[in-house]
């Protein structure tokens, strides 16, 4: 696959403030694409998760919490490697279980990507959000914007509306900085058995997830952000 430079993406610095992580990028300090989505995450959700927590219990939680996100982010630095032609080896237990999940998401998933334009680039949208992407490509012959995921179980559709609004989220960034017109999102996820799942949102479906970013961008500014000012 090769790098198409295309586009330049900007740096950015991240910083938390009470909690919330937000990006400084071209003079703005924005709040993060996952910032607003958990801030906005409806009490459904959050009463499932803490229904959970008290079934598996408060310790056995946090363990599973920490080996997901120390598995995830293996993941998406071998993927990260993968694409940049760079070799890269974490020989922990959980590094070479990254990597064999790794191996799975380039054999079924990367092997539609023709060329990129950026892995881990920053995108924002001006006075909104701003947030890193795994992936911008061109997927199947479209420019897509691609999130790698590593799941503990197989995911439903209709579990990972999340997942969707980010995508849509990046693609109207991307679209408004750029001047694009981004119609495609691909979740490329993975579990530690080795289940590769592929969620394709595209057309007036991934049009459909943007708008539903952008209502909870204004549920967060005005219900979380002027109230609290």
């Amino acid at each position: 696959m090769k790098k198409n430079d295309k586009y330049k993406y900007p740096s950015s610095t991240r910083s938390e403030f009470e909690g919330k992580r937000l990006y400084e990028v071209v003079g703005h300090r924005l709040p993060s694409v996952t910032t607003i989505l958990s801030t906005t995450k409806p009490k459904a959700a959050e009463e499932s998760i803490q229904r959970w927590r008290d079934r598996v219990g408060h310790q056995r939680s946090k363990e599973i919490f920490e080996t997901s996100a120390a598995r995830g982010t293996a993941l998406h630095k071998y993927l990260e490697m993968h694409v940049l032609g760079e070799g890269y080896r974490d020989l922990t237990n959980v590094g070479q279980q990254a990597e064999q999940m790794a191996n799975i998401v380039i054999k079924k998933g990367l092997s539609n990507v023709s060329e990129y334009y950026g892995i881990e680039a920053t995108l924002y949208y001006p006075g909104l959000y701003a947030g890193t992407t795994d992936f911008i490509c061109v997927h199947n012959g479209s420019d897509t914007v691609v999130d790698f995921k590593q799941t503990n179980k197989p995911k439903r559709r209709e579990w990972i509306d999340d997942y969707f609004m980010q995508l849509g989220a990046y693609g109207m960034a991307h679209d408004h900085v750029y001047g694009t017109k981004i119609n495609k999102g691909v979740i490329m996820m993975i579990n530690p058995d080795g289940y590769y799942q592929e969620f394709i949102i595209e057309g007036p479906e991934f049009k459909n997830y943007k708008h539903k970013f952008l209502k909870r961008v204004d549920e967060y500014y005005n219900d979380y952000v002027f109230q609290k000012d």
